[in-house]
């Protein structure tokens, strides 16, 4: 047996499992529910549960040595179908769309965007933390770099294609993903200046060298614009191009669907987040970061801002967003105070601590504790809960679906 009849195998029986999945009847009731939510009308506060490879459990269950897949490119999508799988599993209300998405090949990948190879230290184990060493040591390094064109491989982009439909095409539609590689997370500006200088120096730029940290951030803002007007131009937008770290409906837009054909950036959810900043004034945060941040999201029909950051002090900035409908409240924010600020002018995305809730111990009395006085301070409010950021469930991965069916049942009876 071929190895490609051997991959093919195996992810045609996943494919098989996942198609059950996704045309249950229960993915309507979700998308209803997603819709509503973020078009602020009264609904039961939606529950999702964010993971992928970048968590460390996911990639110690589903690392290389795990996987049965032999050819990398099959392997890749056998460990997409995975965490599919798991969604399914742990019962959230994540929406399983009737397709999968395979990702377009770009001429330029994310770690090399800005003309610099990313210089990473990597952990000798693979639960290990990496560390980034900043490339701007001295200001003319900045001179060096260079904004990425977008710029998709398309012979590369059709092999990958053409193998995957001789796979499972006859199983399920598959939507290629031909966003820029500079949009949602990658477009922020905060994540990439923070790699790029060093947080640390980053801060003490504010004070010491602030002409020339305009002139970085400007450059990059600059070469972001550029960057996701290339790619609306060619087209390569799509409805499953949006980005708001949970699920991408509203009344206001067309419902994702696979292949649609191009779409302008108007027409979808847009992402910020100013993590980097977190203890940066709010003050220096809008003079530094989201002054720029703001021209880029300004051309999103709707923006989800906020992902691990306190924005307890930053609401009031986050407000100057005119197409701004869902702000997050991370487990560090205050948020009694970020429900009063908020109200119900947006959604809510409330992060409760993981540690709180899965990735200790299994505490079925504090989860209790804590999300029944999170739904009683956001009981005025339109929420959903996002439970994010978790590497550990100490091994015990039904802690998920236990968590889920805990927090639902708090969350219809509030």
């Amino acid at each position: 047996m071929s190895d490609d009849r051997h991959d093919i195998e195996i992810l045609r029986r996943m494919v098989e499992q996942y198609v059950e999945l996704a045309s249950d009847p229960i993915q309507e009731e979700r998308r209803n529910l997603w819709q509503a939510h973020y078009s602020l009308k009264r609904v039961r506060p939606p529950i999702i549960c964010r993971f992928g490879m970048w968590n460390n459990w996911c990639r110690l269950l589903w690392q290389d040595a795990n996987m049965q897949c032999r050819d990398p490119f099959f392997r890749s999508m056998e460990q997409a179908l995975n965490v599919l799988l798991f969604h399914g599993y742990a019962g959230d209300d994540y929406i399983l769309e009737p397709w999968i998405n395979m990702q377009a090949v770009h001429r330029i990948s994310w770690g090399q965007a800005w003309g610099v190879d990313r210089d990473v230290v990597h952990p000798e184990q693979l639960d290990g933390a990496y560390k980034p060493m900043p490339f701007i040591h001295e200001w003319a390094d900045a001179k060096k770099l260079v904004a990425p064109k977008h710029e998709i491989d398309e012979e590369a982009t059709a092999r990958n294609l053409d193998r995957l439909h001789g796979a499972i095409g006859d199983l399920i539609e598959i939507n290629v993903d031909r966003r820029p590689i500079l949009a949602g997370p990658g477009g922020d500006l905060s994540g990439t200046l923070g790699l790029l200088r060093g947080i640390d120096q980053m801060m003490r730029d504010m004070y010491d060298s602030p002409e020339e940290l305009h002139n970085l951030v400007r450059f990059m803002r600059d070469g972001v614009l550029a960057n996701q007007q290339q790619a609306e131009d060619a087209g390569d937008y799509t409805m499953t191009s949006g980005e708001n770290q949970a699920m991408c409906y509203a009344d206001e837009l067309e419902r994702p669907k696979a292949n649609s054909g191009p779409r302008k950036r108007s027409q979808l959810w847009g992402f910020g987040a100013a993590q980097e900043f977190t203890l940066v004034s709010p003050k220096m945060t809008e003079e530094f970061i989201f002054q720029y941040q703001r021209t880029i999201l300004q051309n999103y029909a709707l923006v989800s801002y906020g992902c691990c950051e306190d924005l307890t002090r930053k609401i009031d900035m986050v407000r100057q967003l005119k197409n701004v409908r869902c702000i997050a409240v991370s487990p560090v924010a205050n948020l009694r105070k970020c429900a009063e600020q908020i109200g119900t002018d947006y959604c809510m995305s409330w992060r409760p601590n993981p540690a709180d809730m899965v990735a200790t111990d299994w505490n079925e009395e504090r989860v209790r504790t804590i999300i029944s006085e999170g739904l009683e301070i956001t009981r005025e409010q339109y929420v959903h809960i996002s439970l994010k950021d978790v590497e550990t469930v100490g091994g015990e991965l039904e802690r998920y679906p236990r968590w889920v069916k805990i927090v639902r049942e708090l969350a219809e009876k509030a």
